[in-house]
């Protein structure tokens, strides 16, 4: 019976939908609503996870050519790729840690003023792995394990929507939702840069675009030109000999990266609809769970429900965000030859998801100069401080790849050193 308890536990998309099912029957749902609503959002946590695969795939490709073409061999911080791996070693404390953890987050809403619900469940997965894996790599077992690990996730879970709070009212106009996204440090520093430099600036939303140009408009289209551009620069800088021959079977190298680009947009696009699928389920069954439990809750949802409050702040967001992961490459490079550091490469996934919405932050508070230039710092944060988490996750730290957002950062650097001073 435990076997088939932690079983189930270890499989995210079924425990969310046990969750989503739990809420739907607390409503009183009928048993056609139940049934719908918890295939639906398991499929959507399959959907995302299907998605995830093919970004991760079109990167690789990518992260081969930038490293061959430019001479530069390091780390490309993805959050789908370091779970994956974590998984297989932490997959039972993690799915612990993340099933208690929400239940904590839940009666920390219930019983402090932090009445934020996180509704992302892959974050809520991510950062589950992250402190198993730092807990385990500081000692920690068993009981004592789970327990710490799910009660300092509920508070995570509940903290970082209440520092986002002030700026998602300014963008949002309400208190209606909350934001649950772990790149939380990032947007809010966003926010502050955008306030430093942007006075008198317009919104990105005062933008024309050319009509000739209103396709750019379309996220999967923008996302395809502009990693096309990007995967082309890559090709020619490796060579087409190495692209043909080690990466496309001897299919044309242009046509190759172009290819590569489109499919990269489609995994993003694969996993915008997972995530939309499951909000779409789990939110109003949350709802129920806190309706029950949590008066006046406030639901915190993923970073993709800023974007349509300024469709060209997201552009502008990833475009920047990205050249601050290039600058930020450049001066590890710089720092490398006088210290051992891990060059972190600039990972397109974490620099389109939070730059674009770092992007949203810093134009709500600093128009096109916030958005601009609080992407920029924001790209420059979430490379530097991946160098400073990589030494708290034990044998994970000698992966090629780490986790990317700015709040799975902070919070392994945090539990990592104190863990640390702890044991001494």
């Amino acid at each position: 019976m435990l076997k088939i308890i932690l079983d189930i536990l270890s499989v995210p998309a079924i425990l969310v939908g046990l969750i989503a099912m739990i809420g739907l029957l607390l409503q009183k749902k009928n048993a056609s609503d139940v049934l719908k609503g918890t295939i639906k959002t398991i499929l959507g946590f399959l959907i995302l996870g299907g998605g995830a695969g093919i970004v991760v795939a079109a990167l690789g490709n990518f992260g081969n050519m930038f490293e061959q073409g430019f001479g530069v061999a390091g780390v490309v911080p993805n959050n789908e790729a370091i779970v994956a791996l974590a998984l297989k070693t932490y997959g039972t404390q993690t799915a612990l840690i993340m099933a208690f953890g929400m239940l904590a987050n839940i009666l920390i809403a219930r019983f402090t003023k932090l009445k934020y619900i996180f509704l992302t469940g892959h974050h809520t997965l991510y950062m589950a792995c992250m402190i198993a894996a730092i807990l385990v790599a500081g000692g920690m077992k068993g009981i004592a394990l789970v327990a710490v690990g799910s009660i300092l996730l509920g508070f995570v879970m509940a903290i970082f929507p209440a520092i986002a709070q002030p700026t998602m009212r300014k963008i949002t106009g309400s208190d209606e939702v909350g934001f649950a996204h772990f790149g939380t440090l990032g947007y809010v520093f966003s926010a502050f840069i955008g306030k430093l430099v942007g006075k008198g600036s317009k919104s990105t939303e005062e933008m024309n675009f050319p009509k000739g140009l209103s396709f750019l408009r379309d996220t999967s289209v923008a996302i395809s030109l502009t990693m096309g551009v990007l995967y082309i620069i890559v090709a020619i800088a490796c060579g087409p000999t190495y692209v043909e021959s080690k990466l496309s079977g001897g299919q044309n190298f242009i046509i190759f990266s172009m290819i590569q680009a489109i499919t990269f947009a489609g995994g993003v696009y694969i996993i915008l609809a997972g995530v939309r699928l499951i909000l779409a389920e789990i939110v109003p069954a949350f709802i129920g769970i806190s309706e029950r439990m949590v008066p006046g809750a406030i639901p915190a949802l993923d970073c993709p429900v800023v974007y349509p409050y300024a469709p060209n702040a997201v552009l502008i967001g990833f475009l920047s965000s990205f050249l601050g992961g290039i600058v930020g490459m450049i001066l590890l490079i710089l720092i490398g030859r006088t210290i051992s550091v891990p060059i972190i490469l600039p990972g397109v996934v974490p620099h389109f998801f939070c730059g674009a919405t770092a992007g949203v932050f810093g134009n709500a508070t600093g128009g096109r100069r916030g958005a601009f230039w609080g992407a920029f710092a924001q790209g420059i944060l979430i490379t530097f401080l991946p160098v400073l988490l990589m030494p708290t996750l034990g044998n994970l730290g000698y992966a090629n790849t780490t986790f990317s957002d700015s709040d799975f950062s902070l919070v392994g650097i945090l539990l990592g050193n104190f863990l640390k001073i702890f044991a001494h």
